[in-house]
């Protein structure tokens, strides 16, 4: 029994720790797992200064849409991982995807394949510093989430640009509450690669310009109440994307964490000027081109994404989520409201061996889009579903 206890609780930690916004889960959970220096080599570890990981997930797909059915092996996720302690106050971090593209952006001069290069400073208990290319730091339990162990994201974060050069200034006046401002870049290549010479579209046709200060200000709060039982991430943003031209995000996810039992519900909102996430120009693209423009502005966009994971069984897991979202173009009739989307989605994962954060799973994902008539007669648009079913693994190798 008390190894049932032990194992159930070093899967919940793997279950819900977070992972990619704040940083504080450095990427995944770093639980009691083996490393291969230490099973293959016998090396005694005696120091946290050097930390290397390789995230690898791969699966055999099946997808089925209405009108034909698809197989393939995919890769999902291969990325490696660097990071430790120097000191007690100076940190540092490196993640880096292995199959996206290595070329320098113009802004940051970073690579998109780069997720992570940063080092951080810890004054006291209270106060730390971190700089250099992060995850902006928004709210939301899926927001932060470990991208190896996301079957498939909502639609407004999958859409969403977050891995930017910036600065995050972090404040805990108590452990379990923790305040974090994060300043960022707005574009990895600026304005004029992210959005070519289109013009943009809403009441009128509107032509935008590059700001002299495109940036991303974000304040979170990450509480955390009755011993870590309710989690809290809620953040408000403000990204400025051109000369007269910003967006408004509102990410505001809650966490109940039982032994045997995690669920979180997130809500996540956002206003743009310009549409930053282009999902709503990338539906109304034929009506686009026929008013000369791009891309359209004055777009809100809404997501409900839920999710829980309940241990049955030790080692295993049974996973649920569902997502419901919206879009519409705020002043053009035939695309208020146009767009409605459902995700579900059921994942059967087994841990075959406790000493390593490796798990075989088995999913269904299953999605649903529909629009208006007005938006299906002024673009084209029909509704669609997918169907996916996924066989494969996923493993975070802990190399040292």
């Amino acid at each position: 029994m008390k190894r049932l206890f032990l194992f159930a609780t070093a899967l919940v930690m793997a279950l819900s720790a977070n992972a990619q916004g704040r940083n504080t889960g450095m990427g995944g959970p770093d639980g009691d797992y083996q490393s291969l220096s230490e099973r293959v080599l016998k090396l005694e570890k005696k120091t946290d200064a050097f930390n290397v990981y390789f995230n690898y997930a791969a699966a055999f797909q099946e997808l089925m849409t209405e009108d034909d059915n698809f197989s393939k092996f995919t890769n999902k996720q291969a990325r490696i991982e660097i990071k430790g302690n120097l000191t007690d106050k100076i940190s540092y971090r490196w993640r880096h995807r292995l199959n996206k593209n290595n070329t320098a952006m113009g802004t940051d001069n970073f690579a998109k394949a780069t997720d992570i290069l940063m080092v951080g400073y810890q004054w006291n208990d209270q106060w730390s510093i971190q700089g250099g290319k992060m995850c902006q730091n928004h709210g939301g339990f899926e927001f932060d989430e470990n991208p190896m162990y996301i079957y498939q994201y909502s639609d407004m974060v999958d859409y969403m640009d977050n891995f930017m050069a910036g600065v995050n200034l972090c404040f805990k006046p108590v452990p379990s509450q923790e305040f974090d401002i994060n300043i960022t870049n707005s574009y990895n290549d600026g304005f004029g690669p992210f959005y070519g010479s289109n013009s943009f579209y809403g009441k009128s046709l509107e032509h935008y310009y590059a700001s002299k200060h495109p940036l991303t200000y974000i304040f979170l709060w990450a509480g955390n109440m009755f011993d870590g039982m309710l989690q809290t991430r809620w953040s408000y943003s403000l990204q400025n994307q051109a000369e007269d031209a910003n967006d408004h995000k509102i990410c505001l996810g809650q966490q109940l964490v039982l032994p045997n039992f995690q669920w979180y519900f997130d809500y996540m909102g956002e206003w743009d000027d310009i549409d930053r996430l282009g999902i709503a120009s990338a539906d109304g693209a034929g009506f686009l081109a026929t008013q000369n423009a791009g891309y359209f502005s004055g777009v809100t966009y809404h997501s409900l994404i839920t999710k829980a994971n309940w241990q049955f069984a030790p080692q295993w897991n049974l996973m649920l989520k569902g997502c419901y979202e919206t879009a519409s173009v705020n002043d053009v009739d035939a695309f208020k409201d146009y767009r409605k989307s459902l995700l579900w989605m059921a994942n059967l994962e087994y841990y075959p061996d406790k000493s390593q954060d490796f798990r075989v799973f088995l999913s269904y994902v299953g999605r649903n889009f529909s629009f208006t008539d007005e938006a299906k007669h002024a673009a084209g648009l029909d509704d669609y579903s997918t169907n996916r079913i996924e066989l494969g693994f996923m493993f975070r190798i802990k190399a040292f």
